[in-house]
């Protein structure tokens, strides 16, 4: 069969394509513009933004601002701390359980995909895991209920991932528990209103709504906060960065000044509201045309599907390869499967507009009139 050939003519800024990858994911092109402009030199200081030391009052002060604008997003109360953190959501695996899990020397966790089952994994070098529910056995294709848990008494704290960026499933309702909850928001995280009061600790990997990678943000209660251990290295406690206004060591800071930048065009563009409304339209109608097709399925129970990343397999895998090959001259972007599940993934984060979800869906419906 003759190869499918492009439908259209690269119309973006700079040439640029749609781009579906989970991370790092892509950026507001007005964040990347404005960005640009002020590479050089920023705010007349005769500097880039990455020359300038973090302890300089120019610098402080876009800190600040993005640490206000985040907490004006979120609604985050008074009574949380918000950190600006290196070392990605991999760190806090190890950082909560050394944190938290001193006091009982257990903590419950959830496992629901890859990224809760490698939370599990470090924190069990340090504390022991209870492992409470699970849907492995159904290769994880939903998230157990909460209202099935079976907390354990002396557990620390319960630890769950919202949304399992490679199985692309999600919890949509907040675990209603009586123990400190701590999520992995990574890929969620912005994508919508969150009721941060529910939860004792937050923390999310930068580089899905946030901006690039190499930050990562911690939202704690402080109350929470003071009952972390006394006795680890000081860039391991919460509080020490709290004292330091996350910055204990030099901070990455060209990805916290992108993630003020970020900050700026979520408030400006409308708010979490905004792209709450953005991306279930967005995901409604990827979902809706895999559902109608009997060439492309996915396998994730309804309810527990992701808003944000959406795995679909194609009914005969031996077109895989063409499909991504394809789908790259069409200007469609790292569409490819986490190679732990296989298939096709699209991350449709906020930064993906409902415009190229769309040109997805047609590039999608013709390939499967072409070989299906």
């Amino acid at each position: 069969m003759c190869k499918h050939t492009s439908r259209r003519k690269p119309r973006r800024l700079n040439m640029r394509k749609w781009n579906f990858c989970a991370g790092p994911a892509a950026i507001s092109e007005d964040v990347l513009q404005e960005v640009k402009s002020e590479l050089l030199e920023f705010n007349n200081s005769g500097a880039s933004i990455m020359e300038i030391s973090h302890r300089s009052e120019v610098y402080s002060s876009v800190a600040r601002e993005a640490k206000s604008d985040l907490i004006e997003i979120l609604s985050i109360p008074d009574n949380y701390e918000v950190l600006f953190l290196q070392g990605g959501a991999t760190h806090q695996f190890s950082m909560a359980p050394y944190n938290f899990g001193h006091n009982t020397k257990e903590a419950d966790y959830i496992l629901s995909g890859t990224w809760s089952k490698k939370a599990i994994a470090e924190a069990s070098k340090i504390i022991k895991v209870n492992t409470i529910a699970t849907s492995e056995g159904k290769s994880f294709s939903y998230a157990p209920d909460y209202k099935d848990w079976s907390i354990s008494d002396n557990a620390a704290y319960v630890h769950y991932c919202p949304n399992e960026t490679i199985q692309g499933v999600a919890y949509h309702e907040i675990p209603n528990i009586n123990k400190p909850l701590i999520a992995d928001a990574s890929s969620v995280i912005l994508s919508e209103p969150l009721d941060v009061n529910k939860f004792s600790l937050i923390y999310a990997g930068a580089q899905k709504n946030i901006g690039p990678a190499g930050l990562t943000i911690v939202i704690i209660d402080r109350d929470f906060m003071e009952y972390g251990n006394p006795n680890i290295p000081n860039i391991l406690k919460y509080s020490e960065h709290s004292l330091s206004e996350s910055m204990l060591n030099t901070p990455p800071t060209f990805a916290w000044y992108m993630a003020g930048k970020v900050f700026k065009w979520i408030k400006d563009s409308g708010g979490l509201d905004y792209f709450k409304t953005q991306n279930h339209k967005k995901a409604s109608k990827l979902y809706e045309f895999i559902d109608n097709s009997s060439f492309y399925s996915n396998n994730v129970d309804l309810v527990n599907r992701s808003i944000m990343n959406v795995p679909f397999l194609l009914a005969n895998d031996d077109l895989d390869k063409t499909f991504l090959s394809e789908a790259e001259d069409n200007e469609l972007l790292n569409l490819k499967g986490h190679r732990s599940v296989g298939g096709m993934r699209a991350s449709i984060y906020n930064a993906m507009p409902l415009e190229g979800v769309e040109e997805l869906i047609k590039f999608m419906e013709h390939f499967e009139s072409s070989y299906g």
